[in-house]
This record gives structure tokens, C-alpha cells and sequence, in this order.
């Protein structure tokens, strides 16, 4: 009842500043009004510091709501079926990556526009999200049930994989995770040597190319497995947008670009522009065939460890093949 009468709390003073006029919130209040929380008062309950405080979570949450698509990849790694999650940016309605393993997992949205009728109606007993993405509809999903956010996304997967780990009671599994991780690094570490090659990564986008950095998903894995990147490209930074003049910046003893493909084929015309133009032919990265398309799924848009392994067995089949 905790969390019936705070989300009727928020969803009235709602109404009063909107008017008399119908709002969808009203349909929400009707179901709110009708269901009850999965939250058993009951239950056990553990205390989990995050981005916007201290939140009370059930032992073992059952009805997981999670709302970014790195958050989805964690928790699938981890074990953990959500009943619903928002969409991924690419896939109908998943990654092809992980699609297999979201059957009868109901879509609530996406990363910015979660849909909290649907979410209520799940009855969750936690809500995942990220402070980056759904900051101000904490206080509305935490009035439906127990929210857990991380403060950002992306380069800090690792923590963030520790902290919904945490939240579902999944510590160990994450401990175990992170330990194979190290371990297949370790590996590609020793594979490589003391001479490790450059790459440059690059993604095309609707109307833009960006150049990423060691402050990015792909960057950090990059810098992780000691590969180094051209003096140009040595920014502590996420990315950079460059111009198609810019173009010898990306030169490189290897180069992995990938393709967003959210905005239907607005992507792929970037992608072709730029391949097609007389200075990405005159790359010496170009000429030497060490150019390769990779997953924007993998590399950049989802960022979940799933992901970071996609990420290493393509640097591993890529990069070592060549040297043998």
C-alpha cells in the first residue's frame, strides 16, 4: 500500500495543474487503483546505495523491470529474466544477441520514454534504471515499486554490473562474471605482446561520424586489452563528431567502424559517403585490408558485458588472424 499511496499522491497533484480536461494518467490511476503492489512488506528486505539514495529492496525480487539496454544484457548475464524491459535500439523488438533469451518479455518503451501505465500493470517488485536516462521519472517509478538507478552508462559497466547485481541478489554470479572477464583479457594480453598495434574506431551516424575515445564502451575495452590508439586519437574524452576532411585522423595499423541503424538508412548513407570518398581510399589502413564493419549492437549501442565479450572476439579474430 507504500506505493499505491505515493503514486496517487503524485498522479493528483498531476491532475490539479493539468485540469479537468482527460489525461492518460487517469487511466493510470484506475489501474493503480485496482492492483496491488508485488511488493510483500513482509519480505525481507535489503538496503542498496545508488545514484539517487538508499532504496529497499526485497530479498529476491521475482518481477524485474529493467530500463536501459545495458541493463538488459547485465541481467540476462547475470541469470535474470525481466518481465518487461524498454526496446533495443536496433532489432524487432531486441538485439539479435540476446533476442533468444527475451521470449514473452513485454516491451515498456524505450530508454527515454518508459511507459509507467505498462510498467504498473506488470506489478514489479524492482525497477533498474539509470539516472542518465530516466532521472526525472524517479520519483513516479519509485512510487510504483522499489527503483535501483546507476548514474550513468556505458564506460561503466563494470560497477554497474555490481550494483544491479546487488539489487537482485546476484553478487556471486556477478563476482564469477567479472573473474572470466579478467581472465580472457589476461589472455589476449599475452597474445599480443609488447608491441601492440593502433586502431581507430569509428561510427557513422544519421548526418555525422564520430570518432570514439578511451571514455566510451568500445574505447575502454580497447584501452583494457592494451591496444593503443594513433597520437591524434589519445583524448581521455567519449568522441568527437569530425568532419570528412578529417579523415586521415582515423589512420591506424587497424580500423573498426559500425553503423547506427536506428534511424532507418540514414546511417548506412554516412557509412557509404565517407568509404566511398578519395581520402578513406588513400588511408594506409585501407590499403593494408585491416578494415573491418563490426556490430553497432555489440560495440557501442547496447554496453552490457554480453557485449563486451562480442567486442573482444572480434579484436581477438581480427587483429590475431592477421598476425598468424
Amino acid at each position: 500500500m507504500k506505493y499505491l499511496f505515493f503514486y496517487l499522491t503524485i498522479i493528483f497533484f498531476s491532475l490539479t495543474f493539468t485540469g479537468c480536461n482527460y489525461s492518460p494518467t487517469e487511466d493510470l490511476t484506475a489501474t493503480m487503483s485496482s492492483e496491488k503492489t508485488s511488493v510483500n512488506q513482509d519480505e525481507k528486505m535489503r538496503s542498496i546505495s545508488h545514484s539517487m539514495g538508499v532504496t529497499q529492496v526485497v530479498e529476491n525480487p521475482q518481477r524485474v523491470i529493467i530500463l536501459t539496454n545495458e541493463g538488459t544484457d547485465i541481467l540476462l548475464a547475470l541469470g535474470v529474466k525481466p518481465i518487461g524491459a524498454v526496446k533495443s535500439w536496433q532489432g524487432d523488438p531486441f538485439y539479435d544477441y540476446i533476442e533468444n533469451k527475451m521470449t514473452d518479455v513485454m516491451v515498456i518503451g524505450d530508454e527515454f520514454k518508459p511507459n509507467l501505465e505498462l510498467i504498473v500493470s506488470l506489478k514489479p517488485d524492482l525497477i533498474i534504471g539509470s539516472k542518465v536516462r530516466q532521472e526525472q521519472l524517479y520519483p513516479q517509478l519509485s512510487a510504483i515499486a522499489p527503483t535501483v538507478f546507476s548514474e550513468t552508462i556505458g564506460v561503466t559497466w563494470k560497477d554497474n554490473l555490481k550494483l544491479y547485481a546487488q539489487a537482485v541478489n546476484k553478487e556471486a554470479e556477478a563476482e564469477k562474471l567479472l573473474q572470466e572477464w579478467e581472465q580472457k583479457v589476461a589472455t589476449f594480453k599475452e597474445k599480443l605482446g609488447d608491441n601492440p598495434p593502433t586502431v581507430s574506431l569509428v561510427r557513422f551516424i544519421a548526418g555525422n561520424t564520430r570518432l570514439y575515445y578511451e571514455q566510451s564502451f568500445p574505447g575502454q575495452i580497447v584501452a583494457e586489452l592494451g591496444l593503443k590508439r594513433p597520437p591524434a586519437q589519445q583524448k581521455n574524452d567519449f568522441a568527437d563528431e569530425i568532419a570528412i576532411e578529417n579523415i586521415p585522423l582515423l589512420d591506424a595499423d587497424y580500423l573498426f567502424y559500425f553503423t547506427d541503424s536506428s534511424q532507418g538508412e540514414k546511417g548506412k548513407a554516412s557509412e557509404e559517403k565517407w568509404l566511398n570518398h578519395p581520402l578513406w581510399q588513400n588511408l594506409e589502413v585501407v590499403k593494408n585490408g585491416q578494415i573491418y564493419q563490426v556490430s553497432d549492437a555489440h560495440w557501442t549501442s547496447s554496453s552490457g558485458i554480453l557485449a563486451a565479450h562480442k567486442i573482444l572476439d572480434d579484436l581477438d579474430n581480427f587483429i590475431f588472424k592477421k598476425m598468424e
